[in-house]
């Protein structure tokens, strides 16, 4: 003790200081005595992908591919993704390090894991903005509100304060949150899906199984001409956030207190993420496409032709979909659905801004610094068309992100097995792992510029040359 007082507080495995619930570990190893089992871990995999982007993206695959194709590449991705994320959940669970740090071990080096840290703090905080983007228009909607700066000062403001103190406590407060606002989603969700499909004229395998919904134009200009280009459209936006999910599995990895306790909230986070929300995304859409043209047509004066072309061509409605056929239970849903996600996004990019201010600047504030800094950041987003380009924005970070996720698997799981000493991990004490930098680069170079045209699924080429590449580099450079 420092000669003053701390103060304790009560918590599900006992007494801890707040200064050490704030900070969360998140530069050092979670003491076992802190582990959780694959409940605690699965509310977070889940709570983070059961959103109204995840909807949105399943409406906007499934209008492009077809609900068929389109759950398809949901599968694929699902069991990619939780594959990938079990591996760096399992080396977090060993190591007990959040993802950035654990990065300073196994493939980057110290001040090489900013590398890494800097591109999923990126994604992340640029998925704080999208959600608050949905949110707010959500509101709007809901409020009959203009979009004034007056509103947008107000409503941001407002979500920035609710993330941040949701935030500040560290992992057991944002499951207990998540715990709390997945039931309620999921229990919502389930509701008014039924009742607009059964609300709905429409034919039921018309529902479950239609086509796609988009003109020939918008089918050319995503390049999904053909059932296989379907396909890889949909993997590939779906990659993106399944990279996300990987890091995050290992962010909360660290907690686990068993392999197999991270592996099942790996494959149940990608799952929901990959299958679920495509389904249910696609199906409100779709089911609801009468009641969005109605409602266009009544209060916006659209002709039919008009409102059809507005609901179909823009899914990033999905906000509006859910007030219009849920009124205050579909308000609350967006709520329940966006303030969750805020609260894991914002928890892990605090752990990644964390990593990288201490490994290049050695500066260590807090993490509760970095909860505010990383929503901050958010706002600076929305002076783009964030929502225009998100497409693209998660292609090119699902190479980034699974490359950094493969670089890691194949430093612990390959190279450690050749190169390790007696008594310590190669590469624990380097600053720059040159292997694992050089192979990042390489590897989103040849995915999204080189082999994109042989191997339209981007994030197949970013594993083999992780896989392949970096065991290569490390065994030649001989580093550490």
């Amino acid at each position: 003790m420092s000669g003053h007082v701390r103060v304790k507080i009560i918590f599900m495995s006992g007494t801890q200081s707040i200064q050490d619930l704030i900070e969360d570990h998140a530069l050092e190893r979670v003491p076992d005595n802190e582990r959780h089992g694959w409940l605690a871990m699965s509310w977070n995999t889940v709570g983070i992908v059961t959103t109204l982007v995840q909807i949105y993206v399943g409406a906007l695959i499934t209008f492009i591919a077809g609900m068929k194709i389109a759950l398809l590449s949901g599968v694929i991705i699902a069991l990619v993704g939780g594959t990938i994320g079990w591996s760096v959940g399992h080396i977090a669970y060993r190591t007990g390090l959040a993802s950035g740090v654990m990065a300073r071990i196994h493939g980057f080096g110290i001040k090489g894991s900013a590398i890494g840290s800097s591109i999923y703090a990126f994604m992340l905080i640029g998925f704080i903005a999208a959600e608050n983007v949905l949110l707010y228009r959500g509101f709007l909607f809901y409020l009959n509100l203009e979009d004034t700066l007056a509103n947008q000062v107000i409503i941001y403001g407002i979500f920035t304060i609710a993330w941040i103190l949701l935030t500040a406590y560290g992992f057991k407060l944002v499951t207990k949150v998540s715990s709390s606002m997945v039931i309620g989603f999921l229990v919502v969700l389930l509701y008014i899906l039924f009742a607009i499909i059964f609300s709905s004229e429409q034919n039921w395998l018309d529902v479950l199984f239609f086509d796609s919904q988009v003109s020939t134009e918008t089918l050319i200009n995503t390049g999904a001409t053909s059932d296989l280009a379907k396909l890889a459209f949909g993997i590939n936006i779906l990659a993106g956030s399944a990279g996300a999910l990987a890091l995050l599995d290992a962010d909360l990895g660290r907690y686990a207190r068993s392999s197999a306790d991270i592996g099942i909230a790996a494959f149940l986070g990608n799952f929901a993420m990959d299958v679920l929300m495509v389904f249910i995304g696609g199906v409100i859409m779709y089911a609801g496409m009468p009641v969005l043209v109605e409602y266009y047509v009544d209060n916006a004066g659209m002709s039919v032709a008009d409102a059809t072309t507005i609901a179909i061509e823009n899914p990033d409605r999905v906000a509006a979909a859910f007030i219009i056929f849920g009124g205050i239970l579909g308000t609350i849903l967006m709520v329940l659905a966006n303030a969750k996600a805020q609260v894991l996004n914002t928890y892990s990019s605090s752990l990644s801004l964390t990593n990288i201010m201490d490994a290049i600047f050695g500066w260590k504030p807090g993490r509760i610094v970095f909860v505010v800094v990383a929503n901050l950041l958010s706002l600076l987003f929305l002076y783009g068309e964030i929502i225009s380009w998100f497409k693209s924005f998660l292609v090119i970070l699902s190479v980034l992100t699974i490359s950094f996720s493969g670089i890691m698997i194949a430093d612990y799981f390959i190279v450690r097995r050749w190169l390790r000493h007696e008594d310590a991990v190669p590469g624990r004490n380097l600053q720059v792992n040159w292997a694992g930098v050089i192979t990042i680069i390489s590897s989103f170079i040849l995915s999204h510029y080189v082999f994109n045209s042989i191997i339209p699924v981007e994030f197949v080429t970013a594993i083999i040359v992780s896989l392949t590449l970096y065991p290569l580099l490390r065994i030649y450079l001989r580093q550490g």
